[in-house]
């Protein structure tokens, strides 16, 4: 059963995103939205732990959420996906379930 982790807090504020990576499955999604979009960023001292979680799960990045922190995509670690409201909304259909970390 595919699970869809929704994550919202900075990993570098809040440890819920390295709860969520302790806790995703093999086929489970990862989305990062509002603060926890700095996560995508590469070469940070959480990018080593997200690149790791990729081999076994798919990675999104709301989009509109990296562009309000000043971000821009091609920052983000290879592999991580950008999607709009659109996409997120694909994301919790085509997943069975959905898990948010606060």
């Amino acid at each position: 059963m595919a699970m869809l982790h929704i994550v919202n807090k900075s990993p570098f504020e809040k440890v819920s995103f390295r709860s969520c990576l302790n806790h995703v499955k093999v086929g489970d999604s990862v989305l990062m939205i509002e603060d926890a979009a700095v996560g995508a960023l590469e070469g940070t001292s959480f990018s080593e732990k997200l690149k790791t979680a990729m081999g076994d799960v798919s990675v999104y990045v709301l989009g509109g959420d990296l562009v309000a922190r000043g971000l821009s995509e091609d920052r983000m670690i290879d592999g991580i996906k950008a999607v709009d409201y659109a996409g997120f909304v694909d994301l919790t259909v085509e997943n069975e379930t959905t898990q948010s970390w606060l």
